[in-house]
């Protein structure tokens, strides 16, 4: 079954249509669905395919050709092909394809490339020469490294003005990660605490029994030794950052618990500010682990330069924070989770990760809301920092519009109906903000579970929005 994708199925189908050859750019995380779009797309298409080998220390440019001689041969029966430069491969490619309606994958293309410092250049000359002369011909580069693609790529003065179409794959919506349970009595509240743990990651969505609870999922897929998320971070992480794999660990298990600044992040490292951190936190941000939220002035609805990271993959939270740190336990089967009840701290990692879906799925929220995207001045999480005439306080989500109104909208998970001390909670944070005298401001609730009728009745919130309600029905 394949879900979602439909408006990068209709982008790449565009490109079809076209008189002229398109290169085309298709990035993003591992598992997230890039092979899988492309199969689709590619249905009753002759496709040319080409993967790299995993990277190990003795994997080197020769091996990359090497094997990708093996593929051209295999699919198109051709022999003795030259391995030695690229340039007779591409050339050797070519001649397969020149006269054909055709689309060529170079799947992992950091992969294939990253060993050989002249790769990419003699690419660009094959594109020029050969492949861009076939108005039939769709080239698509596909990776998980999106830095590398980023940085070798598409801010390559040797591909300007070459790329037709870039394509970043992130996760599926919630409507759209409904479509993996087809027991129409699942609970939105079972289904979130899935997400809590999957994400939308289709692979990983691939991987749950839609007719078992979430609890029976969660502990034999994070806590078995067989099961698929026990060992998959330490495989995604080490393809991803290889030997830099400590620092980049670090800065994540630095977020686990809360959002931070730059300053916040360096102090929980016990380093000095250092601009090659700038790079860490970019991959990180690129790879889809980490994101990357911006204050902004209320007066003036601007973004400032302060910022704050938070981990944005859920996956990698629940992993670095719940299974790693009692991995040699359960593979000597001294620990067993049979319930999230008996994961210490689920509770609060919950408010988290579902604060991550709804702020991934801020769409659906603003349409609910009734708000025009062309009203919006700014939207994000909100952190006011604390000083000598303000407050600190933090808004789950907040919105700006050019009317002088802010949504402030306060995310909730719980297992149990929210009763009234929720005002409390929210008015403490209302007059703690400095806000100019001229904006109102309108509270929104979000939740999963139901609300008392004692909340309903004291008609403070402008708006309670049952977010399973508005994702899966």
């Amino acid at each position: 079954m394949f879900i979602g994708r439909q408006e990068e199925l209709l982008k790449l189908e565009n490109l079809s249509r076209k008189q002229t050859a398109s290169l085309v750019i298709i990035k993003g995380r591992r598992r997230i669905g890039k092979s899988r779009l492309i199969e689709e797309y590619s249905r009753a298409k002759e496709v040319l395919n080409f993967i790299g080998i995993p990277p190990t220390k003795k994997t080197t440019a020769r091996h990359q050709r090497k094997n990708f001689k093996w593929q051209l041969e295999k699919q198109t029966n051709s022999k003795n092909i030259n391995f030695k430069d690229w340039n007779d491969l591409f050339f050797a490619l070519f001649e397969q394809c020149q006269n054909k309606k055709i689309i060529i994958v170079f799947d992992e293309i950091s992969w294939i490339g990253s060993r050989d410092p002249n790769f990419l250049g003699k690419l660009k000359t094959a594109w020029d020469m050969f492949f861009s002369k076939n108005p039939n011909l769709i080239l698509i580069l596909c990776g998980s490294v999106s830095s590398w693609i980023e940085k070798n790529i598409l801010s390559s003065t040797g591909f300007v003005g070459r790329i037709s179409s870039v394509l970043h794959l992130k996760e599926l919506s919630l409507k759209e990660c409904a479509q993996f349970w087809k027991n129409p009595i699942t609970s939105p509240y079972e289904i979130f605490k899935i997400l809590s743990v999957t994400g939308g990651i289709p692979k990983y969505l691939e991987e749950v029994d839609p007719l078992k609870s979430a609890e029976h999922n969660i502990a034999s897929l994070c806590y078995d030794t067989a099961g698929f998320l026990f060992n998959e971070f330490e495989t995604l992480f080490s393809d991803l950052f290889s030997k830099k794999n400590p620092r980049y660990r670090q800065i994540l298990e630095s977020i686990i618990e809360k959002k931070c600044s730059t300053d916040d992040i360096f102090k929980s490292l016990g380093v000095k500010k250092s601009g090659y951190f700038k790079k860490y936190f970019s991959d990180l941000e690129a790879a889809g682990f980490i994101e990357r939220d911006y204050a902004w002035n209320l007066a003036t609805g601007t973004q400032s330069k302060l910022s704050y990271f938070r981990i944005k993959d859920n996956y990698a939270r629940f992993y670095l924070k719940y299974i790693e740190p009692n991995k040699s336990k359960i593979e000597k089967g001294t620990y067993r989770v049979s319930s999230t009840s008996d994961i210490v701290g689920w509770s609060s990692l919950m408010g988290l990760q579902f604060e991550n879906l709804v702020l991934a799925n801020r769409k659906l929220l603003i349409e609910k809301l009734g708000i025009s995207f062309s009203e919006i001045l700014y939207d994000n999480p909100y952190i006011q920092r604390k000083t000598v005439r303000k407050k600190g306080c933090q808004i789950d989500y907040m919105i700006q519009t050019k009317f002088n109104t802010l949504y402030l909208c306060e995310i909730k998970f719980s297992k149990n109906p929210i009763g009234s001390s929720i005002i409390e909670e929210v008015l403490a944070k209302i007059n703690a903000l400095a806000i100019p005298k001229r904006m109102s401001i309108k509270p929104v609730l979000i939740h999963v579970n139901g609300i008392t009728e004692g909340l309903d009745d004291r008609k403070f919130f402008a708006e309670i929005i049952d977010f399973g309600k508005l994702c899966f029905e």
